[in-house]
């Protein structure tokens, strides 16, 4: 690699060969590739945002602080972050882990493509609506639903919805694939019975262990059916399935409203009950965050930690039970999106929006506490990209996770709830410190099994990724959070700086994560080369679709 020069290294990497790819690993680049596309513009667009809302001092142009262009961005943003890129990394890796964890191939490489293509095709179409057509409701499914035609396009409501859609079928796609190979009989399952996998799938076994324990009895299972990551994938799974679901739901009622409008047929908008709706959609939305993510970072954390340390998991029948209660508590606290609805019951915030919500505190609180003692356990350890970026995802969700809680209260939420606390001290210092860091800790342990062992371009641009992009996410959730406590509103567009030195100060720090993902991106292509990137998107030689275990 030394003697190559930058332009060899440009064409062909380090030592990468595109052509020795089984099937499965290529469609796992395929979509780790689409994934950070997507991040790099879902970064861009929040620089935008985020510079627009600086007002005068803006160095952008005139257009970018026009409300149907800002408002449109702000509809695409969620979309593009959340779907086109987490979505894609997380189902690559599991679809590449699950066949490697259990020894036995994936269940359809042919749906492994169509789930990466469904949702890549769905993520553009959904921004071409507010690209092409600003079509600029903000969050489109949620209500008032998009039902006056006279203020949005009626051509960028239906390619936003039909791109909606198609990324919800790549994830049902992704669902059944999943569960297809888990429930195959061959591999490590071949003796298990359906029976055998769906309690061990649920974390049942985990609980039934240490009940037993307390009665000095037995182990009710001394080799559980899954191991642990997989049961976190079953069960984080099973959040998905239903929110696709809702959101599916929700995409076609919008959909029936602008095709009612389309034909000229009157359709009142009061026919659907919006409070029922609202529970309804926020059930489904919820199920992302605070199912689906909590569920799928903790299990990837376990398998980290047991990665890198080599050593078995802390507690592990522990780690177990709480993934089957954490199971319950997502299902249950919705409502907390609600509490300043007027008309949503008290007993439902209560019970639903502050003390059931205050269990995901004790939930992920209890996987962040399993996994560092993890690793405090097999100390010395060396700080290696992995473990620094594991470390990293654990630190963001130890910031957000609380900064959410705190909001989990009628009183703090009426003050909290609207403005950009929540929209960075909450959710955006979750997934990008949190998800992102984890997902990259994912990514370098991954590295060397799905690239067959290819060199890393350069271990300095890694660190170098890895200390912007750390700071740089937590310095934009801290300063844009503080403009939250200061009064800035979220879904709101400021045009006089109001808030500059919060927002000055936000998309300084916001820079740096957009030049961690430049340096990130460099590091990568420089690895595998634009010729490897191109023989990534070729059909593979071969058809294997596993990577055995070594």
């Amino acid at each position: 690699m030394e003697n190559k020069s930058f332009k060899e290294l440009l064409i062909n990497g380090t030592d990468f060969d595109a052509e020795s790819l089984t099937a499965l690993q290529k469609i796992t680049l395929r979509a780790v590739v689409m994934s950070f596309v997507f991040f790099g513009l879902v970064a861009l667009e929040g620089m935008i945002m985020r510079l627009v809302e600086t007002g005068p001092s803006s160095p952008l142009p005139k257009m970018f602080s026009h409300p149907d262009h800002f408002f449109s961005i702000m509809t695409v943003h969620p979309i593009v972050g959340i779907f086109g890129s987490t979505y894609q990394l997380v189902f690559a890796a599991f679809m590449f882990l699950v066949p490697y964890l259990t020894k036995k191939p994936l269940y359809s490489l042919k749906l492994a493509n169509f789930v990466w293509l469904s949702i890549t095709i769905g993520t553009a179409l959904a921004w071409l609506a507010g690209f092409i057509w600003h079509y600029a409701p903000l969050y489109t499914l949620y209500w008032p639903l998009p039902a006056d035609m006279k203020q949005f396009s009626l051509i960028g409501g239906f390619v936003f919805v039909i791109g909606v859609a198609l990324i919800m079928i790549g994830t049902l796609g992704f669902i059944y694939n999943i569960y297809a190979t888990i429930f195959a009989r061959t591999g490590v399952h071949k003796d298990k019975t359906m029976k055998e996998l769906l309690i061990s799938g649920f974390g049942i076994d985990g609980l039934f262990n240490l009940v037993y324990k307390l009665l000095g009895k037995p182990p009710y299972s001394k080799e559980p059916a899954l191991s642990l990551p997989v049961v976190a994938i079953f069960r984080g799974t099973v959040d998905t399935f239903l929110d696709a679901i809702v959101i599916l739901a929700a995409g076609i009622l919008v959909l029936v409203y602008l095709v009612s409008y389309a034909t000229g047929f009157s359709w009142d908008v009061h026919t659907i009950d919006s409070l029922l709706y609202k529970n309804f959609f926020w059930w489904g939305l919820d199920l992302v965050a605070d199912g689906l993510v909590l569920i799928y970072v903790a299990g990837s954390w376990y398998l980290l930690a047991t990665i890198i340390t080599g050593k078995k998991l802390f507690m592990e029948n522990v780690a177990r039970a709480a993934l089957l209660l954490e199971l319950f508590v997502s299902w249950m606290v919705w409502s907390h999106h609600l509490l300043a609805d007027q008309p949503q019951p008290e007993m439902m915030k209560l019970i639903s929006g502050e003390m059931v919500t205050a269990f995901e505190l004790l939930t992920q609180g209890l996987a962040l506490f399993i996994t560092l003692v993890t690793l405090w356990k097999a100390r010395p350890l060396k700080f290696t990209p992995p473990l620094a970026y594991l470390l990293g995802g654990l630190v963001g969700f130890g910031l957000a996770v609380p900064a959410g809680i705190i909001q989990a209260d009628m009183g703090m939420n009426r003050v909290l709830h609207n403005t950009q606390w929540i929209s960075f001290a909450h959710f955006h210092m979750a997934l990008i410190v949190g998800l992102y860091m984890t997902l990259y800790s994912a990514l370098y342990v991954l590295w060397p099994l799905v690239t067959n062992n290819t060199k890393l371009f350069s271990t300095k641009l890694t660190w170098a990724h890895y200390w912007l992009y750390l700071i740089g996410g937590i310095g934009m959730g801290a300063f844009a959070g503080m403009a939250g406590l200061d009064g800035m509103l979220r879904r709101h567009l400021y045009v006089n700086g109001e808030f500059n030195t919060w927002m000055i100060l936000a998309a300084i720090f916001g820079s740096m994560v957009l030049i961690a993902w430049f340096i990130f991106l460099a590091n990568i292509v420089l690895s595998v080369g634009l010729k490897g990137l191109v023989g990534i998107f070729k059909p593979a030689n071969n058809s294997i679709d596993y990577v055995e275990v070594k």
